[in-house]
Order: structure tokens, then C-alpha cells, then sequence
């Protein structure tokens, strides 16, 4: 029988959800790559390897020892660098390559959005006057809170933020979605929080914070994701409708 193999690059549900599709139907050899920033990864349906690859030349180099047949980049949609290599190292390597990505939130009516480029544009965008901010963008940019010293900080991660920062005023909150729009209503009024930074990363998990700011008309800077380098599908059906393309039923089982 021919098994196709797969590298997935994870770190997000729909990565997860894809390897269990995958080994559910035991016609691939499945591998999924984790980056290993959170210290205590969820369970995963596949075998998985911890730790970057060091750059694109390193991850083609991967990809041809292992003999992988297909490269899916179905990693969180801020993760610019891993995303940029992705491409390069799967035409080195001389496979194909699907980005799984899902859709950004859209603006409803009564959401407050202020659309920015980056967290640092987003902290900036805050103003002078002191603010009650929730940094819900995880410890990774957490520290650009410090060019604004004047606010007050609620900031939740999965893990600490280290080294934490260098502010007066913050308080963490360590916690793993997904989270209730009850919760996040909760939270937001135990910190009078007036205003929420967010990546606009998409998804059910934590949309719950973006309801609880229209429902209680707090201003949201959202921080636009970067736009994808390669085609990318929205959905893990559509992902695996294109692994079946590259690669049909009969193909993997040899006929």
C-alpha cells in the first residue's frame, strides 16, 4: 500500500481536527509539528514533534529526509514566520503544499472596531488618557503594552508572561479557551474593562470576548491578520477534499 505522508504544522484546533480526521481514515502517515511556545500542549490524535525547524532551508531539509509527500501550514494565522517558510521549504523540497486557514471575524452591527496593523499600532491607537485595557492577545507582543505605561492592564495567556512586564498597573489572568460569552462578560465588568486588544485570529474559541464587547459597547482594536503567501482553505473539509485530489483513494491503496 502506498501511505502518503503528511507534515502538518499545528498549534491550532483546526490542525488538530485535521490529524484526527486523517488518522481516522489510516490511509496517510500523519505527523504533526508543534511549535512548542505553550508548555502544556493539548492531547493530539498523531504523533508530534516539539520545536522549530530553523528557517526554510532546514524544514526542506526535513521534508526530503522524511520523505513527506505534502506539507500542511495549518498553524495560527499570526504565525508570519513559520507561514513564510512554509512555501519556500515545499517547493525546495519539491511537494505540495495547502494552507488551512480559517475565516476572519467579520464586523456585525454594534461591534466598535478599530482595525490596526499590529499590536504596537493597537496600543498606540489607545490614546493618552488612562484606559481599562484587556490585552487578549496572548504573551506574544504582550510587551508593547510598556510604551504605555498609563493604562491599566488586564492580560491573559495561556502560560505567564516571562519576563513579566514592566508596568504599574497590569494584572494576568491564565487561562485556555474557549470561553463563554457569560465568562467573558463577567470578566470584562470585574476590570471595568473600556477597551480590548485582539488579533483578529478568527474562530469559535475566542470569538466569546468580541460578543461581550458588542453587548457591552466596549471599543475594540483589532489587530488585522497578515495575508496569506499561498491559496489557503477555510475549512478542514476543504482541506481534506484537496488531500483527496492530490491524492485519490486508489493511489493510496495502491492500485
Amino acid at each position: 500500500m502506498v501511505r502518503p505522508r503528511i507534515l502538518i504544522l499545528g498549534g491550532t484546533s483546526e490542525a488538530r481536527l485535521l490529524a484526527e480526521a486523517l488518522a481516522a481514515g489510516d490511509e496517510c502517515d500523519v505527523l504533526l509539528s508543534l511549535a512548542g511556545r505553550t508548555e502544556k500542549p493539548a492531547t493530539q490524535p498523531v504523533p508530534v514533534r516539539i520545536g522549530g525547524f530553523g528557517g526554510a532551508a532546514a524544514l526542506a531539509d526535513f521534508l526530503k529526509a522524511g520523505g513527506y509527500d505534502l506539507l500542511i501550514d495549518a498553524t495560527h494565522p499570526f504565525a508570519e514566520r513559520i507561514s513564510a517558510n512554509a512555501p519556500f521549504a515545499a517547493e525546495t523540497a519539491g511537494i505540495a503544499t495547502i494552507a488551512l486557514r480559517r475565516p476572519e471575524w467579520q464586523r456585525l452591527p454594534g461591534d466598535r472596531w478599530r482595525e490596526v496593523q499590529s499590536i504596537a499600532e493597537a496600543i498606540e491607537a489607545l490614546g493618552p488618557s488612562p484606559r481599562h485595557v484587556f490585552l487578549a492577545t496572548g504573551r506574544q507582543g504582550a510587551h508593547h503594552a510598556e510604551a504605555a505605561p498609563q493604562h491599566h492592564y488586564l492580560v491573559r495567556s495561556v502560560d505567564p508572561v516571562e519576563p513579566p512586564l514592566v508596568l504599574d498597573n497590569v494584572d494576568y489572568v491564565l487561562d485556555r479557551g474557549p470561553f463563554t460569552l457569560d465568562g467573558e462578560c463577567d470578566l470584562l465588568r470585574q476590570h471595568d474593562i473600556d477597551a480590548i486588544v485582539a488579533k483578529n485570529s478568527g474562530g469559535a474559541a475566542t470569538y466569546a470576548k468580541i460578543e461581550a464587547a458588542r453587548l457591552l459597547g466596549i471599543e475594540v482594536m483589532m489587530v488585522r491578520a497578515p495575508a496569506s503567501t499561498v491559496k489557503a482553505v477555510d475549512t478542514v473539509e476543504a482541506a481534506l477534499a484537496a488531500i483527496d485530489h492530490l491524492f485519490p483513494p486508489a493511489m493510496k491503496r495502491g492500485v
